[in-house]
């Protein structure tokens, strides 16, 4: 069977009148003969409203709870695109996880699909039919709802892809593909035709939000190439594939930048061993995401200063941990919002020289002052001030002639 995975956002199924384009959408993939999969979010806002109702329940909701109620937004909409596609004459229906049934492991709020039983699903596509698929969710071995976080809808349709050796998964949502950086930022900006899957992670990572890391990582680790592209126009997307896939001439593929970045200093803190551990390991339980982490040492060598960025909702968390961390010595904490994290990301660096004098010299040019630098194999970071992002992202894109 040529069988192809179809996975609809929230925006593409947020109306009635846009579920009714997405059934032309599934349509169009039947008359070429293909045997369909269709994974389907929630109606955009649905689940955001769910998530308001139970916190307005409880201030500590239930997490098993939540994966049942969150996870209702989906049924919805796959039973209004299979009742669009019945009424065009297809045989189709909705499935919930628990009907294939689909298994997850780990804990509410964040499960990881490990095992989707076929036979249902392959009897139904060789009958003709259509089966219109909650994403997001599966069954833990508890026979309990479980989800899969924000963005699972992606992960489900990637492990469909996988368990079914589809020759295509392809992610619908509201825009043409993945862009060179933001388009809402940069008019200039370029669709990316093809871009591997190791790009696509660092980019979803330091801000892209077209798909989320996770679902990246999956389609990596899977070998499932993946096509985002817009369930509004009739236009070819971005391709994520393997690097071995992509003829590409450019150096840099893409930049992508944050707006809601703090930095915290901590000056003379004590060297000695195990400090740094002591310091994250307070905000790793507290699920503060630590990022940029910067060391100096001092010319006595006794102590050094530490910095590293946060999400600027974790400020006030993190200032009282670590004034209330008794295991840590320093002289003063130095915090600063209103800064960016501006990345620049692209296999080619790892073969061509120049690329950090080259942006660094971009930068300068623009009187841009960097505040913290974080590099890996395909990505340098800067840290810069919040006001100066599009300034920085206008001089890197033309730098790197990725308008072109």
């Amino acid at each position: 069977m040529r069988i192809v995975v179809l996975k609809f956002g929230g925006t593409s199924v947020g109306t009635i009148k846009k579920i009714k384009k997405v059934a032309n959408i599934i349509e169009e993939y039947k008359k070429k003969n293909f045997k369909i999969i269709v994974i389907s979010s929630a109606m955009s806002g649905v689940t955001n409203e769910l998530i308001k109702k139970s916190r307005h329940i409880s201030n500590n909701f239930s997490g098993a709870e939540y994966d049942v109620l969150v996870s209702s937004g989906e049924q919805v909409a796959c039973s209004l695109i299979a009742g669009r596609l019945i009424h065009k004459g297809f045989k189709a229906r909705s499935w919930l996880s628990w009907q294939i049934p689909i298994f997850t492991e780990g804990s509410h709020k964040n499960s990881r699909i490990n095992e989707i039983y076929k036979n249902k699903i392959t009897s139904y596509l060789r009958e003709g039919g259509i089966p219109i698929i909650t994403g997001f969710q599966g069954i833990n071995r508890n026979e309990r709802v479980s989800t899969i976080g924000r963005g699972g809808s992606d992960a489900s349709a990637i492990m469909f892809a996988k368990f079914f050796k589809a020759e295509r998964c392809v992610i619908y949502t509201d825009v043409e593909g993945i862009y060179t950086t933001d388009p809402n930022q940069l008019r200039k900006a370029k669709k990316i035709k093809e871009i591997s899957y190791e790009e696509m992670l660092e980019m979803a990572s330091l801000g892209a939000k077209v798909m989320q890391p996770v679902s990246i990582q999956d389609a990596r680790l899977n070998r499932i190439d993946v096509e985002v592209k817009s369930s509004y126009v009739k236009k070819s997307g971005t391709l994520i594939t393997k690097r071995s896939n992509i003829i590409n001439n450019k150096i840099i593929t893409g930049i992508s930048s944050t707006h809601n970045d703090a930095k915290v200093t901590l000056v003379g803190v004590k060297d000695k061993p195990g400090v740094a551990a002591s310091i994250f390991k307070p905000l790793s339980k507290n699920l503060i995401n630590v990022d940029m982490v910067v060391q100096n040492i001092s010319p006595n060598g006794k102590e050094t200063d530490l910095t590293f960025t946060i999400k600027t909702e974790d400020l006030s968390k993190t200032k009282k941990i670590i004034k209330d961390n008794k295991k840590i010595n320093f002289r003063k904490v130095l915090f600063e919002r209103g800064v960016s994290k501006v990345s620049i990301i692209g296999v080619g660096m790892i073969s061509t020289p120049g690329v950090t004098f080259r942006m660094f010299q971009a930068l300068a040019s623009k009187k841009i002052n960097i505040k913290v630098i974080s590099t890996s194999e395909i990505k340098i970071s800067v840290l810069i001030d919040k006001k100066n992002t599009k300034k920085a992202l206008t001089i890197l894109h033309k730098e790197f002639k990725l308008e072109k």
